[in-house]
């Protein structure tokens, strides 16, 4: 929690910022934590260059700081229009991949 407090107040988000402290939903997604050789590869470096250079920055680490992410879009009832699991740190898809999911 003092995490998400800290990231809030770094960035002035203002919606709800839901936790999920045990990681249930990680687990239940099946996601993955990158091992120590991903901080070296060369796609990781690109992204944090081009990340830094449209302002972005690391906040605070969490408990897993190679906890890898993911992108998903639902519909009711329980339909998953997309999904995206993050194969190394900043593997994120782009915006307009996401979009067209909900088009």
């Amino acid at each position: 929690m003092a995490y998400a407090q800290r990231f809030r107040e770094d960035t002035g988000i203002s919606f709800p910022l839901l936790v999920d402290e045990r990681r249930e939903a990680y687990r239940a997604a099946e996601l993955a934590s990158a091992p120590l050789h991903h901080l070296l590869r060369g796609d990781n470096f690109r992204w944090r260059k081009r990340a830094r250079a449209e302002g972005h920055r690391q906040h605070w680490l969490g408990k897993n700081p190679f906890q890898l992410g993911a992108t998903f879009v639902f519909a009711p009832p329980d339909r998953v229009l997309y999904q995206h699991l993050s194969q190394t740190f900043g593997d994120n898809p782009a915006p307009a991949e996401i979009l067209k999911a909900i088009a």
